[in-house]
């Protein structure tokens, strides 16, 4: 178990939250801050909708869906995360990890 010095959080060994019920927007602000980001308004609206998808359809989106859902392109996501924007999203979301090409 891991676990963040202000929030105790138990991790998996990607640094995953374990209980996703344990998410909030501060958790996602500090689980960017243990990957060296600084969350964004406009991360933390895809990490919403991401969620809010999830919810909806009990999978994470690939990423070319997700981001034609948010008429956005995927170079715009990989221009905000930098990199593996589906897999940051997914983490910071406290959403299970993206299969396939991420």
């Amino acid at each position: 178990m891991n676990a963040t010095a202000e929030l105790k959080l138990e991790l998996d060994g990607e640094g995953f939250l374990v209980n996703r019920d344990d998410w909030n927007e501060d958790v996602a602000r500090e689980l960017a801050r243990m990957d060296g980001y600084e969350l964004t308004d406009e991360m933390l609206n895809y990490i919403r909708e991401a969620r809010r998808m999830y919810e909806e359809d009990g999978v994470v989106p690939p990423i070319r869906k997700f981001a034609k859902a948010l008429n956005v392109s995927s170079k715009d996501l990989y221009d905000t995360f930098k990199k593996g924007p589906m897999k940051l999203i997914c983490k910071w979301g406290a959403l299970p990890k993206p299969t396939g090409c991420v």
